[in-house]
């Protein structure tokens, strides 16, 4: 049989043939066209604090950052960085070798799973999950093992993780665990049992973990964010990766940061050298200002949030959703076979025309399509007004 020719050979990598445009993309652009209300890519309609802006603005007419920063970051934002996670959680990280800047928590884990994970090594990761995590797995050559958190309707609606499904899914061939909490789509928040079995269990089999923390400071009602990296055994073998735009609200800036010992900041250095270099010079410099903003900032942003979920859920409630009220980030994830409908995508596609709202899809957070089928994430990182609304106009259904 003849080789196939160079032509002839798809132009996409075959490791990301199943990753085309992303769903975000194409809500966004039916919101667009349809003039509705976008609750479905999760980025503010709000920028963040004035002072915050301003120290970047500041940093640009000083002539901070207009040229290359340092590859691991500015050490300004390395040390408020480090200063931030031992006041929060009492975790001391050396500045100069325990902190790397990346280009956003995406930059972050890309460049963690890459520089950890080799071809065959299987990757655990929390089911459903942001998107990037499984092209990520796909680009290092690793094999994904998704554990599904399964909605659970007693005592309120809520997606808990299983830990004998967790345990029985590590192998010999399982290098690293993959854990998002706060999580993102289900707005779930681990609880300090389900963190300290998940440390547990990667003492006992020699994991690495990578934990993506983003949603840190949105955490709400009696949950509590606990990062991973404080549990026993756990500070050496944990990259955790953290974020200021979700903080903040200023998403287009791309700031995001790793905290882990110093042989895996290295590691993961080594790739993001090859990936951006450096980025965000000028941002750099607001977000060190950003991160020794006082404990009030932190609790007036949170209240703010918990707000907005309250005015969402009780809209979506009323128009007939099944509402799993989230812990933590700000997304709402909801059941739409109260409504009759059983096609997340069929209806998300749909409701701009219906209700001139866009949500999206959970299902495209799944291995297992069926699985996630029924569910519809919603955002609520938006004014108030808008979010109301947007309830009324979800009264249509």
């Amino acid at each position: 049989m003849a080789a196939m020719t160079s032509s002839a050979r798809p132009r996409l990598n075959r490791r990301l043939a199943e990753f085309g445009t992303t769903i975000f993309a194409e809500m966004s652009a039916l919101a667009l066209s349809t003039g509705s209300i976008n609750l479905g890519q999760g980025f503010p309609d709000t920028d963040g604090p004035e002072e915050v802006r301003e120290a970047a603005v500041r940093a640009l007419r000083d002539g901070r950052g207009n040229q290359y920063p340092p590859g691991p970051g500015i050490p300004e934002l390395r040390t408020a960085i480090a200063a931030h996670q031992l006041r929060r959680y009492g975790l001391s990280f050396d500045p100069d070798t325990e902190v790397l800047v990346t280009a956003g928590a995406t930059e972050a884990i890309a460049a963690a799973l890459l520089a950890l994970v080799e071809p065959g090594d299987e990757v655990v990761a929390l089911e459903p999950y942001y998107d990037s995590y499984a092209a990520s797995i796909a680009m290092a050559g690793g094999t994904r093992v998704p554990v599904t958190l399964r909605p659970h309707f007693e005592e309120g609606a809520s997606f808990r993780l299983d830990l004998d499904v967790l345990r029985a899914a590590v192998t010999d061939r399982t290098r690293l665990l993959l854990i998002n909490t706060p999580h993102n789509p289900t707005g779930t928040v681990l609880t300090r049992a389900e963190l300290a079995a998940i440390a547990e269990l990667a003492v006992e089999r020699d994991l690495l973990v990578v934990t993506d923390e983003v949603y840190e400071h949105l955490v709400f009602d009696d949950a509590e964010h606990l990062p991973l990296a404080s549990f026993p055994g756990m500070r050496e073998r944990t990259v955790t990766i953290g974020s200021a735009g979700k903080t903040f609200s200023f998403t287009g800036w791309k700031v995001g940061w790793v905290t882990a010992a110093p042989e895996l900041v290295s590691a993961v250095r080594a790739v993001k050298q090859f990936l951006t270099y450096v980025s965000s010079g000028p941002f750099q410099y607001a977000v060190a200002e950003a991160l020794a903003l006082p404990d009030s900032y932190f609790e007036g942003f949170r209240r703010s949030m918990l707000a907005r979920r309250d005015i969402l859920a009780q809209g979506l409630t009323e128009a007939g959703f099944e509402v799993f009220r989230p812990a933590g980030t700000y997304f709402i994830t909801t059941d739409i076979r109260p409504l009759g409908e059983k096609d997340g995508f069929a209806f998300c596609r749909t409701l701009p025309e219906r209700a001139g709202v866009v949500a999206i899809p959970n299902a495209v957070f799944y291995d297992d399509r069926e699985a996630g089928a029924p569910f519809v994430r919603f955002a609520f990182c938006k004014r108030e007004e808008v979010l109301r609304e947007a309830a009324e106009r979800l009264q249509a259904l």
